[in-house]
């Protein structure tokens, strides 16, 4: 399951464990194709791995804080250190074999 997170909850929800953050945009047609693929890992990964969205025209801080210049972007975090950032669509089997390098 994938949670949606806001400026004021995203601290406190990537300060722990393994997390894949999606910024994102409603607009963004790669954004969109990009989604279902993370929402496919987030069924395999459950319990290993915390997924999340940030809309990024909603959340504007959070996205600023991090960089995120293009759509989509996500961003691992372990115990809220960011050790990788991915930019732009990816199929299912590469963003997986980027995960799991954290676990």
């Amino acid at each position: 399951m994938i949670e949606n997170l806001t400026n004021d909850n995203f601290a406190e929800k990537t300060a722990q464990g393994l997390t894949f953050t999606d910024f994102w945009a409603t607009w963004c047609g790669p954004c969109r194709m990009q989604g279902p693929v993370v929402e496919q890992l987030s069924e395999e990964l459950d319990g290993k791995v915390s997924f999340f969205k940030v809309d990024v025209d909603e959340n504007q801080v959070t996205a600023e804080k991090f960089g995120v210049m293009s759509i989509p972007t996500m961003i691992i975090q372990k115990d809220g250190k960011v050790v990788d950032t991915v930019i732009g669509y990816h199929e299912k089997d590469a963003l997986k074999k980027i995960i799991e390098k954290y676990l």
